[in-house]
């Protein structure tokens, strides 16, 4: 949508990924990142932590059940969505206001890790097939024109 703040942020998770699911079943998972700039101090002649920003990110549907199932406590993200603000009223009833990012796409951080990638398949999906097949077509008919070649399934 025209208009939006897309923000791209890396830090650390600060808790695991909590989650959770609306009452219409959708899954999202909650987490909050902390994002802290490393500036070089002259005087001191070292790296000086800055104040950190923790942001909460939301994730929806099968990004968000992968991110739940993947990443941990302390680990370095790479978050890319939407900034968003949103005000609401604390227990204590006083006005509070919120930045957040509604996440779009989240990664491990390779900087100082390594990762193996699982590839998972959305439902009505195989490995071997792709989609699966509607009535009436043919298992790993693509509608190309015969003789046409059949490009490689993608690795992972």
């Amino acid at each position: 949508m025209a208009g939006e703040t897309l923000v791209t942020v890396v830090g650390n998770l600060t808790a695991d990924p909590e989650l959770r699911h609306t009452a219409t079943g959708l899954p999202v998972a909650g987490f909050t990142i902390a994002s802290t700039p490393r500036v070089f101090n002259r005087e001191r002649n070292e790296f000086v932590d800055g104040e950190p920003l923790f942001l909460h990110c939301s994730l929806w549907r099968q990004a968000g059940e992968n991110a739940a199932a993947s990443l941990t406590k302390r680990m370095r993200v790479i978050v890319t969505g939407r900034l968003r603000q949103r005000t609401f009223d604390d227990k204590e009833g006083q006005r509070r206001t919120t930045v957040e990012i509604d996440a779009e796409e989240v990664a491990a951080s390779l900087m100082y890790a390594r990762a193996a990638v699982t590839k998972t398949y959305r439902p009505g999906t195989t490995p071997q097939s792709g989609p699966a097949p509607t009535p009436g077509s043919a298992v790993g008919d693509t509608g190309r024109a015969r003789g046409q070649a059949t490009p490689e399934p993608h690795p992972f």
